[in-house]
Parts: C-alpha cells; sequence; structure tokens
C-alpha cells in the first residue's frame, strides 16, 4: 500500500519508519513548516497540570524547570511519546482528538488543585482554554510554535506523486488541509483521488477537502 504523510519530516519519522516495516511504500511531502516562537518566561511552580495539544508544543517548550510529575494532558498517542521523552510521568492521553482531551481533563482535574498552562500553536481548531475556563478552571495559553504553508514543492515530488497517487493520505490540521489543497490545485490533481482514502484528524480538517473526490474519508 502506497501510504502519503504530509507533516514534516522530523515530525513523521517514527510514523514513517512503523509504516515501512510492515511492508508499505511512505511517501513524505510536507505541506507546512513548523516555526519556533518566542513566548514569555512563566513561572512554572504555579501550575498544577499542564496540556499539550501537539507534539510541536513539547519540542519548543523549555521544559527543564517544570516538574515532571505535574499532570500532563496530551491529545494523542504522538504527543504522549513526546511527552515521556522529556520525561513526564504521570500522562493522560486522549485519542488523537481534542474533544476528548477536554473531557479527559475535566474529569481528571479539578478547579481546587490549582491553574494549568496549555501550550499550543498559533492555529487551532477548538479554543481549548476558553472552554475549560467556561467550565470553571483557571487556565492560561501560551502560544510557542507557528505553522505556515509550504508554497514551494520539491518537482521530484510532485512527478513522483503524479505517477503514482498514494491509497491513503493522512492530513493532521486545518491548516495542513488548506495547503495540500493548494498543492492540488497549482499542480492539476483535483480528479486523481478517487481511489485514496484520507486520513484526517477531525471533521473540521476533512471539510477543507470536501470537495474533492476521495475513495472515503475517515
Amino acid at each position: 500500500m502506497h501510504i502519503l504523510l504530509t507533516r514534516p519530516f522530523d515530525n513523521a519519522s517514527e510514523l514513517i519508519f512503523r509504516f515501512k516495516s510492515l511492508g508499505h511504500v511512505v511517501s513524505n511531502i510536507p505541506v507546512i513548516s513548523i516555526n519556533k516562537k518566542e513566548y514569555s518566561k512563566l513561572d512554572y511552580s504555579q501550575f498544577k497540570g499542564i496540556i499539550f495539544t501537539s507534539s510541536n508544543a513539547i519540542k519548543f517548550l523549555d521544559t527543564k524547570p517544570l516538574d515532571k510529575n505535574i499532570k500532563c494532558f496530551c491529545v494523542g498517542e504522538a504527543t504522549e511519546f513526546v511527552a515521556k521523552k522529556k520525561g513526564f510521568q504521570n500522562i493522560f492521553s486522549a485519542e488523537g482528538s481534542v474533544f476528548n482531551l477536554k473531557e479527559i481533563i475535566m474529569q481528571n482535574f479539578k478547579s481546587s488543585e490549582g491553574k494549568l498552562l496549555y501550550v499550543s500553536g498559533e492555529i487551532i481548531t477548538f479554543e481549548l482554554d476558553k472552554f475549560l475556563i467556561s467550565e470553571g478552571l483557571k487556565v492560561d495559553r501560551i502560544i510557542n510554535y507557528t505553522s505556515n504553508a509550504v508554497e514551494n514543492f520539491d518537482e521530484n515530488l510532485i512527478n513522483d506523486l503524479k505517477n503514482n497517487i498514494p491509497d491513503i493520505v493522512y492530513i493532521y490540521s486545518k491548516n495542513s488541509a488548506l495547503s495540500f489543497k493548494n498543492l492540488i490545485k497549482k499542480y492539476d490533481l483535483q480528479n486523481q483521488w478517487m481511489n485514496t482514502n484520507l486520513m484526517c484528524i477531525s471533521e473540521i480538517t476533512s471539510s477543507v477537502l470536501n470537495d474533492i473526490k476521495w475513495k472515503k474519508i475517515f
């Protein structure tokens, strides 16, 4: 099976290895670039829980001053994996959905425990911090990275894509979906996906690509 991953290689390398070890052909065409964003220094001692909705939020955070036994809420397995590598011990993980994550937070963190720190990118599909605040929790959000659409692609990668349209495409964010749609239009690939399954992290993400004819959308 031919699988296309659209995340930057640093974020996709482990998944690429896992798919290849199962005998799949894997292509990697990053449609966004991830860049660190400077943020105000914080007194981490005031927080009793921390929330990560992407592995990039962990990678671009100075975690050395943080108590690694703090309650750590992760959006999914990939984010949890990076959190463990950084030394976090008390991790609660959702199944790749921010909507599942908010329920896990509500079940496992009480307002009486103190304040939560929410670390995220500039663009989010759901204002998790505002929801949690509306439910009575105290939350501070910091933005420590940005994601920008890739506009110019390696022509060799595009030619390979045209000659071997993948069986599955993975899209991880609304921003990635918008960038991938621009790629499709730029290289006149609108009618090439009828035998391809589209795998998206959420319905908000998949809605960007609904006007493309896919075999099936998950």
